[in-house]
């Protein structure tokens, strides 16, 4: 059983230390308890590559039925110890969607379900759920829409809009055309691309001399907009409030597409209660086509 579940590890997490993290052991140890399983089954179920792993066919089919065994015997162990469904609900969630949508709207979460607490790890990486306590993860993407191992299902499209905090409007050059926003300083978020993909669908080339700081993350983007230090390029569902309360107005109504948010979990069937009434609350709150908060 050890060593099944050190392969199974091994093979969830594609690496020999991980796995030796996530089981307190040594990685020479994982690697052992590996090469005598492979012994005993006379099949190479890992192929070792200058500094990472790869599963074999043979290594990948006994991983699926691993990974499933165990969550069976883990829920079935919970059964036994009359364990009380959690109330504590653990999630991961892209930074700039927790501090900008998530915050501000879990109040109405929490006065649906007054019995459960949300913990929030903001985090843009995609967790392992098998080795932490989280349940659900959002996160973003522009590419991806599915994750080894993991259940997805679509949250909303993305449009960034550019946006002005009012009293740079007033104060600053005139905003008439797209070709306006050269004159004022223009806020980025961790690279010019989204600036750019809108200047080209504005039919605009943005400039190489073009500057304005780059942040790392969208709220920060969108609290320096608020302070009046540029224009940004936002996301519309997490700068919605800031426009219905005045704080941030829109430059131009033109958006530009750019991804979009997904709920990723282990396995939407496998869900604790207290997640399945997140999952459902949170799917509740995006209209199903358009992405925009209900």
């Amino acid at each position: 059983m050890t060593a099944l579940r050190s392969f199974e590890a091994a093979g969830r997490l594609s690496s020999f230390t991980s796995a030796a993290d996530e089981l307190c052991v040594s990685q020479a140890a994982i690697s052992r308890q590996i090469r005598d399983l492979e012994i005993e089954l006379g099949q190479a179920l890992f192929e070792r590559r200058h500094r990472r792993v790869v599963l074999t066919p043979e290594g990948a089919r006994l991983l699926t039925v691993l990974t499933q065994s165990f969550d069976d015997i883990d829920a079935s162990l919970k059964i036994l110890r009359n364990e009380q469904p959690l109330q504590v609900l653990r999630i991961s969630v892209e930074p700039s969607f927790a501090a900008c949508w998530l915050i501000p709207h879990l109040p109405d979460f929490q006065n649906d379900y007054p019995l459960v607490d949300i913990a929030v790890d903001s985090d843009p990486r995609l967790v392992e759920f098998r080795s932490q306590d989280v349940e659900i993860a959002i996160r973003y993407s522009r590419t991806h829409h599915a994750w080894p191992r993991t259940d997805s299902r679509l949250l909303a499209q993305v449009d960034m809009l550019p946006v002005i905090a009012p009293g740079l409007r007033d104060s600053g050059p005139e905003l008439v055309t797209p070709g306006d926003l050269f004159n004022h300083v223009l806020l980025h978020e961790e690279n010019r691309n989204a600036w750019t993909e809108w200047f080209m669908l504005a039919g605009l080339a943005l400039p190489q001399t073009t500057r304005g700081p780059v942040l790392p993350d969208g709220g920060l983007v969108m609290q320096a907009a608020i302070r009046g230090q540029g224009i940004a390029l936002l996301d519309k569902i997490l700068v919605s409030d800031e426009i219905r309360t005045g704080g941030l107005v829109p430059a131009f109504e033109l958006s530009v597409p750019n991804g979009a948010y997904y709920m990723v979990v282990r396995n939407f069937n496998r869900l604790t209660q207290p997640a399945q009434q997140f999952a459902q609350w949170l799917q509740d709150r995006f209209a199903a086509n358009t992405g925009e908060p209900v």
